[in-house]
């Protein structure tokens, strides 16, 4: 991304919304803003294989893993506004592990950019199989949508909850409940 560009953008829509850019409080807006949407857009420039690296590991596990509660940061790409919320990811894998920290960082990778939640889900379960060859995947998202909570309709309790399930998880319908009932149970730690 080209910093002083994006910056020389956010001076003009300074201007254009009524704001003057030399203002105290705004001299460094234009440069700040510039670097905060490279990090919010970070994802662009993010492979799958850099993310894993190497973070796959042999395993006779069969059973289901499930990392719950994996906080979210994204975009909307309809209004550039930010949604947020949680990932649950669980997949049940042939002979393959990744890290558990993977999971956190793919979410994150595919979140980093201009989304919409139905997508981001579908990414994150289509990365995580294909990652590892797992049996199945499943990811379930529930997020608040700024573009619906301070524009719009204005509804600041809503929740948008989204899933996808691949291979077993959608094959076969005891391993999808028991996805879903483990994801909804409350924490005991």
């Amino acid at each position: 991304m080209n910093e002083e560009r994006v910056a020389e953008l956010i001076h003009e829509l300074l201007i254009e919304i009524g704001e003057d850019p030399e203002r105290e409080g705004i001299v460094k807006t234009p440069l700040r803003a510039a670097r905060a949407w490279e990090f919010l857009t970070k994802g662009y420039h993010e492979s799958l294989e850099d993310i894993v690296n190497q973070a796959v590991f042999e395993a006779e596990a069969n059973n289901m893993i499930i990392v719950r509660d994996i906080e979210l940061y994204s975009l909307c790409e309809h209004h550039m506004l930010p949604f947020y919320g949680r990932a649950h990811i669980g997949y049940i894998p042939k002979d393959k592990v990744l890290g558990v920290s993977k999971l956190a960082r793919i979410t994150d990778c595919f979140a980093r950019r201009l989304q919409i939640q139905e997508r981001l889900t579908s990414q994150v379960a289509r990365a995580v199989k294909d990652t590892i060859d797992a049996k199945g995947v499943g990811v379930v998202m529930e997020c608040h949508h700024l573009c619906m909570m301070m524009r719009g309709v204005e509804k600041q309790n809503s929740v948008m909850t989204t899933s996808s399930v691949l291979g077993s998880f959608h094959d076969d319908a005891p391993t999808r409940s028991e996805f879903f009932n483990l994801i909804g149970k409350p924490h005991n730690l």
